[in-house]
């Protein structure tokens, strides 16, 4: 718990706090220091009219007493004022006829000349003073009008006293000042701070926590200011802090709403994006880049073609022709993502399917052997299922090619070379219900592998050729399903 001076220590360290009180503490100083210089000047005046008053009434007496000697002798008046002065406040006088004409003078000399005596005969009965600028003397004139003789005195008095009062009055009064000053200044902070610097200090520390839990997901913070029920202007101020803090957190879960819609509409976009090009080649299209293009040494491609679906597509409605069309194409799609197999593109009743891209893939070969197989196993149970008759051709060949993205809308991977030209005329010259392959697949599968040699075929656009019949795998080797085993 905060003690009082503790409470008083905090709203001096506000940077506020500190503005406030340097203006109230400089608007005082000012204030009195206006009133002060005033103040100091009448009490100035105040003493020296006092010392006025004393030399006028001993002056006043000296003339009363020598008034024989003014009038029978001048040098027996001057030697009476001097008698007379002795052990008085005056240190000094100096004797002047009416006419300005200096006659005598004893003690300390006084500092008025003869132009400060032709001044005081314009003021006629008022002394005129003044005083020595190291405030310690001060000298008095008057004039024969005030005297009632012809005669002008000017004193010289001691006035040490005058300084030593004006120090201590400007003391006093300035410990005056500086303790109603600290009074003024405590009292307005504590009012000050009661009312508008701890809000404003709750304030801001309410508002670094809203931060940190609008950064953490804390949508159900409540604070201070939240509870203020304050109708001044620092109570609006931190009404609409609420009120803010608010419309953040619904904006802010609104936006949790939005962003959630947007994951699942962006993993559809995804599954779809994936669907159509091969993850490698997707990213680099969100990456950005629009000549997508690479050419590989060696990729195995495969051609099917459904045997009999035509004449199949005349004897059923369009909505049981896709029914069964896709349906033995989800199973060759099965395959692709089994064997790891890129799925390029399908027209009609043709499934095109590559092995080593777009990531190479040592055994690629192998395994579009192992779909082909597994292919025609599908058919046999489709027709099974369904009471059809349906057979299958397939053509395969390895080779180099090139594998890019085309188009604008609707674009697809696509392979283009010789050895894809090579793997269509496999299929088209093939025998229904059988797999061809040409020699270059031959070579690569046929320690694995059981083929019968079809013989030489003339070959559209290659001319003579030497295919192979796929059969099936050895006996003595494993499958590709054990070697995948067997590698993980």
């Amino acid at each position: 718990m905060s003690t009082p001076k503790s409470t008083i220590l905090k709203l001096f360290q506000a940077r506020l706090s500190r503005r406030i009180s340097l203006c109230i503490f400089a608007s005082i100083i000012l204030i009195e220091t206006i009133i002060l210089m005033p103040s100091y000047y009448k009490r100035k005046s105040d003493l020296q009219k006092q010392i006025e008053n004393v030399s006028e009434a001993i002056v006043t007496s000296i003339v009363s007493l020598t008034r024989t000697n003014i009038m029978n002798s001048e040098y027996l008046f001057a030697q009476e004022v001097q008698e007379l002065t002795q052990d008085s406040i005056i240190l000094g006088v100096t004797v002047y006829r009416s006419d300005g004409k200096f006659m005598q003078s004893f003690g300390e000399q006084p500092d008025i000349n003869l132009e400060d005596l032709q001044n005081s005969k314009q003021r006629k009965n008022q002394p005129t003073g003044q005083l020595s600028p190291d405030g310690q003397r001060y000298d008095i004139v008057w004039s024969s009008s005030k005297l009632q003789a012809p005669y002008i005195l000017i004193t010289r008095h001691d006035s040490s006293h005058i300084k030593k009062e004006l120090n201590s009055f400007i003391l006093n009064i300035a410990g005056l000042v500086l303790l109603i000053s600290a009074f003024v200044v405590l009292t307005t902070m504590l009012v000050l701070g009661y009312f508008i610097i701890v809000p404003i200090l709750r304030l801001r520390t309410d508002l670094i926590a809203a931060g940190e839990a609008l950064s953490n997901n804390d949508l159900n913070f409540s604070c201070h200011s939240f509870a203020c029920t304050s109708t001044n202007e620092l109570g609006e101020l931190m009404a609409a802090f609420k009120h803010m803090f608010q419309r953040v957190a619904t904006e802010i879960e609104r936006r949790k709403q939005v962003e959630k819609i947007l994951l699942v509409e962006q993993q559809k976009s995804e599954k779809l994006l994936l669907n159509i090009l091969p993850q490698p080649i997707a990213k680099q299209l969100k990456e950005g880049q629009s000549n997508i293009a690479d050419g590989f040494n060696e990729v195995t491609i495969l051609f099917a073609d459904l045997v009999g679906f035509t004449q199949l597509s005349t004897q059923m409605s369009p909505q049981e022709l896709v029914k069964l069309l896709n349906q033995i194409f989800s199973a060759f799609d099965n395959l692709t993502d089994q064997y790891n197999l890129e799925k390029i593109k399908t027209i009609g009743d043709s499934y095109m399917v590559a092995g080593g891209l777009p990531l190479p893939c040592p055994n690629h070969a192998g395994a579009v052997a192992e779909m082909s197989l597994k292919m025609q196993e599908e058919i046999k149970l489709f027709n099974e299922i369904n009471s059809t008759n349906l057979n299958i051709r397939i053509g395969i060949n390895t080779g180099v090619v090139v594998a890019g993205v085309i188009g604008r809308k609707k674009f697809i991977y696509d392979l283009w070379g010789d050895a894809v030209n090579t793997a269509s005329r496999m299929e088209s010259h093939g025998i229904p219900g059988e797999i061809q392959v040409s020699k270059d697949t031959y070579i690569r599968l046929k320690e694995q592998y059981e083929f019968q040699e079809r013989g030489v075929i003339e070959v559209k656009g290659k001319g003579a050729m030497t295919t192979y019949l796929l059969r099936g795998r050895k006996a003595a080797q494993l499958t590709m399903a054990e070697k995948t085993q067997k590698t993980q």
